[in-house]
């Protein structure tokens, strides 16, 4: 699955903005404030409300009155993704749309849907239909030899007005394109990767197969890898040592007292360093490498500023490893602040957020005709940020 467009309304900062066409490698950069990570934001709050429900996702963020737009606290906020999907051996264009309003001072979802199209012509059929929790489904979704008029739907209450119907009915294979975004959304990874949190020893006793939000399972993932995926683990670790001088193996170890921790191999000494003593960069290009190479990969992964950390020569790589599993059939979206990661960009990877009273506008890099004419005569897109050629993007 891909996500082709996002619109938001009345979502923080984003009074009324729409990306489409987004690529499966998007990064996005801009000034501070101006939204990227109330962007990023979206997918966290999305999965919030299919995890908990609408009321938990807007608390942990303040409450409605603090995620509403500034000035629209008497409106809806509506979130609209449209993604790729196979459906019946065929790929179709899924539209997810989601409006949040409150009663009596109390969330709700306000309206619900999820639709697309049968076929080449027509309009999109609505597969999910719900208002204030309560709503249909179709449950005769394969067939496809049916008119929208004979579509079999199916009468659904919900035990609150603030739960997403595709909670309860994506639990079902029945429920096609209910299952499958509901899928999609849990398996997110919105990153907020934390170095202090990934150093020290483990619990041996624990498990996880994949890197959590914030790397504190980190040799624990590793372990995994080593015991169950050697091929890609070795692999990893041949990335780590044509990219950081001197690493010549990584290895998790049991200690006598039942921790695990990685040990780290410099070719110019005898013994290994345990990863408290290993540099900030080392554990962070470790650590996105096992989240980019993992075998069960997520749909959509978000990365908040990776050079952060990380040597400038790093990030051409670092940008190539998130293109190269974009390419394998994941997304990535990337937040940057740094003209040599920007350097790696394509032209029509590009996004930028400015404000323009009080509120982020989206500009594309393709574009911008000025942009693009540097680009085709081999410019750089780090450089043109650098000198300002992103319009209305620098804060001064």
């Amino acid at each position: 699955m891909k996500i082709e467009t996002i619109r938001l309304k009345n979502f923080k900062t984003f009074e009324d903005v729409k990306l489409q066409d987004i690529p499966a490698f998007c990064i996005v950069v801009g000034a501070n404030g101006t939204g990227k990570t109330t962007l990023f934001d979206v997918f966290g709050f999305l999965k919030d409300c299919l995890t908990y429900n609408v009321s938990s996702a807007l608390l942990s963020r303040g409450g409605f009155k603090e995620v509403v737009s500034r000035g629209k606290i008497d409106q809806t906020i509506s979130f609209e993704l449209q993604f790729r999907l196979n459906i019946n051996d065929k790929e179709r264009l899924v539209t997810y749309f989601l409006e949040i309003g409150q009663e009596h001072k109390k969330p709700i979802v306000q309206r619900e849907i999820l639709r697309y199209k049968r076929g080449a012509n027509g309009s999109p059929y609505h597969f999910l239909d719900f208002q204030r929790g309560q709503g249909t489904a179709v449950t005769n979704e394969e067939d496809f030899s049916k008119t929208e008029e004979k579509l079999e739907r199916e009468q659904q209450k919900l035990d609150a007005p603030d739960m997403l119907a595709v909670k309860g009915l994506g639990q079902f294979q029945r429920f096609k394109a209910a299952n499958a975004f509901r899928q999609m959304l849990e398996n997110w990874h919105v990153s907020d990767f934390h170095i202090n949190l990934a150093r020290g020893s483990k619990d041996a006793a624990g498990y996880a197969e994949h890197l959590s939000v914030s790397g504190d399972n980190l040799q624990l993932v590793a372990n995994h890898l080593y015991e169950n995926h050697r091929e890609k683990f070795n692999s990893i670790i041949d990335k780590m040592k044509k990219r950081v001088p001197g690493i010549g193996a990584i290895t998790p170890v049991s200690t006598d007292d039942g921790r695990l921790l990685l040990k780290f191999q410099d070719g110019s000494f005898k013994d290994p360093f345990i990863d408290k003593y290993v540099s900030d960069g080392t554990i962070k290009m470790f650590a996105y490498l096992l989240l980019l190479h993992d075998p069960s990969p997520h749909p959509l992964l978000c990365v908040e500023e990776p050079e952060n950390q990380l040597y400038p020569h790093l990030l051409l790589e670092l940008a190539e490893e998130f293109r190269s599993y974009a390419q394998r059939g994941g997304q990535v979206f990337v937040s940057t602040h740094s003209p040599d990661f920007l350097n790696a960009a394509e032209l029509d990877e590009v996004f930028w957020l400015i404000k323009e009273n009080g509120y982020t506008k989206v500009k594309r890099a393709e574009d911008d005709e000025q942009i693009t004419a540097y680009m085709n005569d081999g410019d750089k897109m780090g450089y043109l940020w650098k000198q300002g050629f992103f319009k209305g993007a620098d804060p001064r």
